[in-house]
């Protein structure tokens, strides 16, 4: 699944050639938004904002109207120059924006759906959202209320999955992230310390954000999908086993991260 620094990377190459223009031309190709006339709806209105939270994604168009992204598994966002063959095939495109000689294209996005302003205020998906990880100044007193909330006896790496505590964070920065700091993601909530939370999330940002800036493929996991290979900080060999409700699977070092 898309993480949150893939959406802000995404973000940031669309804001030059979307925001303060009206776009050139508006397809949605996917059959299930035939009859929702978006085009139509959207006809003559600028993008005003490329807004970001956590795996969320926002266009905002002049009028109060907001295109609301979550790729889920399945999705992504490209930006091709006008021309340029696309790496997936057409069929699964979803939305096509055509602006400035681009086309930024959405493909097989479970959830792409237009939102008037105060539905995007009031829909409990985006209201429930934690503090961004990506935030540039994250709320780490929000972060550790809600955190505190959760079940006491749930590991923190499960714990760092759920967008109600921090929104952002998917599989690979979870285990990304509890390596840094050196914390056993099996370690339930009840025995981890304040500082302990706060520390993964401090040592995770700049990997995050420099994953933003770059792309995700600038970043080098340490211990996701690294089963077997030696920890890059004591050489004991990686760990991985299913972790929640859901069975993710967990990467980390048993010899470093207690």
């Amino acid at each position: 699944m898309p993480e949150g620094d893939t959406i802000r990377y995404a973000a940031s190459r669309m804001r030059p050639l979307l925001e303060g223009r009206v776009p050139d031309q508006i397809r949605t190709p996917q059959p299930r938004h035939a009859l929702d006339a978006w085009p139509r709806r959207l006809s003559g209105r600028a993008v005003e904002r490329v807004d970001t939270h956590g795996k969320h994604l926002l266009l905002r168009f002049e009028g109060g109207l907001a295109l609301h992204s979550h790729l889920r598994m399945t999705g992504s966002w490209r930006v091709y120059a006008a021309g340029q063959p696309w790496r997936r095939a057409a069929s699964s495109a979803w939305l096509v924006l055509v602006a400035d000689g681009h086309e930024v294209v959405q493909f097989d996005g479970p959830v792409l759906e237009l939102l008037t302003d105060g539905r995007t205020r009031l829909d409990r998906r985006l209201a429930m959202l934690g503090p961004d990880v990506l935030a540039e100044h994250f709320d780490s007193t929000r972060f550790l209320k809600r955190l505190r909330a959760d079940d006491p006896t749930r590991g923190i790496g499960d714990a760092l999955l759920d967008q109600s505590t921090v929104a952002g964070i998917g599989n690979i920065w979870k285990a990304e992230g509890c390596w840094e700091a050196g914390v056993d993601p099996w370690r339930p909530l009840a025995e981890l310390t304040d500082a302990e939370a706060i520390e993964i999330l401090r040592r995770l940002r700049p990997r995050m954000l420099r994953s933003a800036e770059l792309g995700p493929r600038s970043i080098e996991p340490r211990v996701h999908g690294r089963a077997g290979r030696p920890c890059p900080r004591c050489a004991t060999p990686i760990a991985a086993r299913g972790q929640g409700d859901e069975n993710r699977t967990t990467f980390w070092c048993p010899g470093c991260q207690s």
